[in-house]
């Protein structure tokens, strides 16, 4: 999903609620070229947001998902998924 794509009306200031835990934190994470964040499970349902870089978002369901700046992803809670930096690249994970 593009963030920019959530934004369809012609006003100078918009806004769209994406993500609404009960507890959150926000983390900011960077991948080095090459690297991986190696599979995982959430135990909460999480955003991560593609600042800058190029990723690939993977998960048990066969979801892939290209991530590049202004590109995110909802992470469901228990669902095994792996993010692979095909460039450095930094995010921020809401969770």
């Amino acid at each position: 999903m593009i963030l920019k794509n959530l934004h369809t009306e012609n006003k100078p200031v918009q806004t769209q609620l994406l993500f609404e835990p009960s507890e959150s934190k926000v983390l900011s994470m960077q991948i080095a070229k090459g690297e991986t964040l190696k599979e995982h499970v959430s135990k909460v349902p999480a955003l991560l947001v593609c600042v800058s870089g190029n990723a690939v978002y993977t998960d048990e369901k066969e979801i892939v998902i290209n991530l590049s700046s202004g590109v995110y992803v909802m992470i469901q809670e228990n669902i095994k998924h792996a993010v692979k930096a095909i460039e450095e690249s930094n995010f921020l994970l809401v969770k």
